[in-house]
């Protein structure tokens, strides 16, 4: 294989919400602006505001082992935890809201999130899904791109793995993950066209600019990309993680799949083209069933069990887990979300108890227990 594992970041979205009622709280800018008060965050670590001011981010910095990663999330979500409860607002990692949309109208978008508005309509009028994006570390921007390639039959398995927003507002949707249906009302969203090289991506991107599409290039819904600011592969596949266990999940196999394409490009080996249907049959199932039934092979073009393509994915990696010594750990992670289901079966295993007491087991759930929300050092 390759030097060494990539190194990797993670960008993670949260909801801000009233503590009693669910309903969706914009209260973004007074928690960023407190945050400071509620402990120092790990060097690299960033906070800020979101699409919508019911929503808020934190993105770690550039880490190269699991170990570090863990610790700048579950920094965050204690630090930004601990300045939205002083605002008497709760944070909670799940992909869509569990309870009713803001009690009066939240103020209107400003700069380029009113640009957006503006562009899709009632399309993003009332989205407030939340993502966990993982970066992995590719100097050269022409093999991003084919390692972007090499990603797209693994992108709906990660989606199913990371399944967290069955509701809508309240509403149970039937699906694990209705943020990706929300999403795949975009222009442009799904797996990412096969491209040749990283001129072929940008001439593509500005096409879709050139549509209408895209607000600008720095914008794209493809759930696996060459980043436009870093030098790294970005995967916005997943939904926000319920626990710190899932994220760190996420990013390790996101690492173990580009570690293992770029030993595959080394060797020569290009990946096949996939069509575009059953590219997005194949996340509409993930979307659909999580881990739960059938999902679909995109490669294969064929339906099998969702753990058997899981497996499938952990075979196909497990070298690069070797390599990054995170096979143990991501075995162990796998086996804990077997057991206790994604979070969209969590969620709806506690949505019966009503709106306050499904809030506060999202707000327990959402940051690490034993430590508070206040860090001292």
């Amino acid at each position: 294989m390759s030097d060494g594992p990539p190194t990797l970041g993670v960008e993670e979205e949260f909801l801000l919400v009233n503590p009693r009622t669910g309903h969706a709280s914009p209260c973004a800018e007074q928690v960023l602006a407190r945050h400071r008060h509620h402990g120092p965050l790990p060097g690299g670590v960033r906070v800020h505001r979101e699409l919508r001011l019911t929503q808020i981010e934190a993105a770690t910095g550039v880490c190269t082992t699991a170990q570090e990663l863990r610790h700048q999330l579950t920094a965050a979500r204690r630090v930004l935890a601990g300045a939205a409860a002083a605002e008497d607002c709760a944070l909670l990692a799940t992909g869509t809201p569990i309870g009713p949309g803001p009690a009066t109208p939240p103020p209107a978008a400003t700069g380029r999130y009113a640009d957006i508005d503006a562009a899709y309509g009632a399309v993003v009028a009332d989205y407030e899904a939340c993502g966990c994006h993982v970066h992995v570390g590719v100097a050269d921007p022409d093999t991003a791109v084919a390692v972007v390639n090499h990603l797209g039959r693994w992108l709906p398995t990660l989606l199913a793995l990371s399944a967290n927003a069955p509701f809508d507002h309240g509403r149970d949707t039937g699906y694990h993950s209705w943020r990706m249906v929300l999403q795949s009302r975009f222009p442009g969203s799904g797996v990412a066209p096969y491209l040749r090289n990283h001129a072929e991506h940008r001439r593509a991107i500005d096409t879709l600019v050139d549509c209408g599409a895209l607000v600008d290039p720095d914008q794209t819904f493809w759930l696996a990309r060459p980043s436009g600011k870093f030098p790294t592969v970005e995967l916005r596949v997943a939904d926000t993680a319920l626990t710190v266990d899932h994220a760190v999940l996420q990013a390790l196999l996101s690492r173990a799949l580009v570690h293992q394409a770029l030993a595959d490009l080394s060797r020569g080996r290009e990946a096949t083209p996939l069509s575009s249907q059953v590219c997005a049959a194949a996340v509409w199932a993930a979307a659909r069933h999580g881990l739960t039934g059938l999902l679909v092979d995109a490669l294969e073009e064929t339906r099998r069990p969702a753990w058997s393509l899981v497996e499938a994915l952990l075979e196909h990696v497990r070298t690069a887990l070797e390599e990054s010594g995170d096979l143990t750990e991501v075995q162990a992670l796998v086996a804990a979300l077997h057991a206790d289901g994604t979070g969209s079966v969590q969620q709806r295993a506690v949505a019966g108890r009503g709106t306050a007491a499904a809030v506060r087991w999202l707000t327990a759930r959402t940051v690490p227990a034993g430590h508070g929300t206040r860090l001292t050092g």
